[in-house]
């Protein structure tokens, strides 16, 4: 528990000097704020850029986070440095891991803020996010494992990023891409999202999003079987 402390306040800490990253925890929730507060467009579905913006950051920030972060500290032979100090790679991860989930999770909190939701609604819009931000994480985690620079961690994440951010929004104007993207985590959280108010969760989305979630393991699991962290 102290070393995955100790990661954890490293984290903070390189976060304020890491504006790259720093800005993923930044631009989503402000945007969310702008946007809503400033654009009302007639006929537009209530809290349009809540949901919006709520499912690209959970498509992106936490992805290209944790990717930067595992891809920047192997190519500059931190990781060699703290696996010699002790440190085990699961307390490693776990503390990047939750350090990165908590900052998204803030992020989620000023979304939410920004719907007006009640109580009730901000509980399960919360609970959406931190189980999609979850996924997002575990994705992020494997391209930063099996990457060996940042640059190439970067230029795996930039499509990746694209698909899960972008295509619940194109869903929202084309059928065709919305029979694609209902595959994805990113559109079972965006449907979901959208219904915050009665929630009451399919059994397709439930198991769409499990299996989402055990290939991202299997993804994270073959990756650091096949790179490590050294």
């Amino acid at each position: 528990m102290r070393n995955m402390t100790a990661i954890f306040k490293k984290q903070v800490k390189d976060t304020i000097q890491n504006k790259t990253v720093l800005i993923q925890f930044i631009m989503f929730p402000l945007l969310t704020l702008v946007m809503s507060q400033t654009i009302t467009i007639e006929g537009m579905p209530e809290n349009f850029f809540v949901n919006l913006f709520a499912t690209m950051y959970i498509g992106m920030a936490p992805l290209t986070s944790i990717a930067a972060v595992i891809a920047e500290e192997k190519e500059k032979n931190t990781l060699r440095v703290l696996m010699m100090s002790n440190v085990k790679p699961y307390e490693y991860l776990l503390g990047v891991g939750s350090y990165i989930w908590f900052a998204c999770m803030l992020g989620a909190a000023v979304i939410c803020a920004a719907g007006g939701f009640a109580l009730r609604e901000s509980l399960a819009f919360m609970g959406i996010m931190a189980v999609g931000i979850l996924a997002s994480l575990l994705v992020g985690a494997a391209i930063g494992t099996w990457s060996k620079t940042q640059m190439m961690a970067t230029s795996i994440t930039v499509p990746v990023m694209m698909i899960f951010s972008f295509l619940p929004m194109l869903s929202l104007f084309n059928d065709t891409i919305a029979k694609i993207a209902k595959f994805i985590f990113s559109q079972q959280v965006s449907i979901m999202l959208g219904q915050v108010s009665a929630l009451q969760p399919e059994a397709g989305n439930i198991c769409i999003l499990a299996i989402n979630m055990v290939v991202f393991t299997a993804l994270f699991t073959f990756s650091y079987k096949k790179c490590g962290l050294a």
